[in-house]
């Protein structure tokens, strides 16, 4: 019973989606982001030049490790690259507060990409999106983060009063 009405939950998150359009990997991540924590979700690929500026100097690195009480999900999308071995180069692997998913579908034609997540649209790489309690509170859909943006959007997703 407990299951099933977490997957209500989930699915009510994903705006009304069927349990079938979800990949499991994508229930665990739905479920991760109802934390009362803030939870960044960013969506990356390992060829992507962006997603590659955003690692040069230690970017997401220094960034997660400067924010020990927020979770930070990067999700590896359109990519048969294996992402997890990517990350642990720039040295996001051990974060407590670190996780990481292979999307399944890793096709980057455009009749078969993916092209949703969480019920979100997702149209272009990088994607870094913001939740907190469940709810999405900042959605960054194209392109190149800038960390000191992200640091306020962070910040101004924490609740301010229970």
């Amino acid at each position: 019973m407990k299951i099933f009405v977490q997957l209500v939950a989930v699915l009510i998150f994903c705006h009304g989606l069927r349990a079938a359009e979800l990949s499991a990997m994508e229930l665990q991540v739905a479920e991760a982001v109802k934390s009362r924590k803030v939870t960044v979700v960013h969506l990356w690929a390992s060829w992507c030049p962006n997603c590659e500026a955003e690692f040069r100097g230690g970017g997401w690195k220094k960034f997660v490790d400067a924010n020990p009480s927020v979770n930070f999900i990067f999700v590896t999308v359109r990519d048969e690259k294996d992402g997890a071995a990517v990350l642990a180069k720039y040295g996001l692997s051990g974060q407590t507060n670190f996780g990481h998913f292979q999307h399944p579908n890793s096709s980057r034609h455009p009749d078969s990409e993916m092209t949703s997540f969480l019920g979100q649209r997702v149209g272009w790489i990088p994607v870094t999106w913001v939740f907190c309690n469940g709810r999405l509170r900042f959605a960054l859909n194209y392109g190149q983060i800038r960390f000191p943006i992200l640091q306020q959007l962070v910040e101004d997703a924490l609740p301010k009063w229970d």
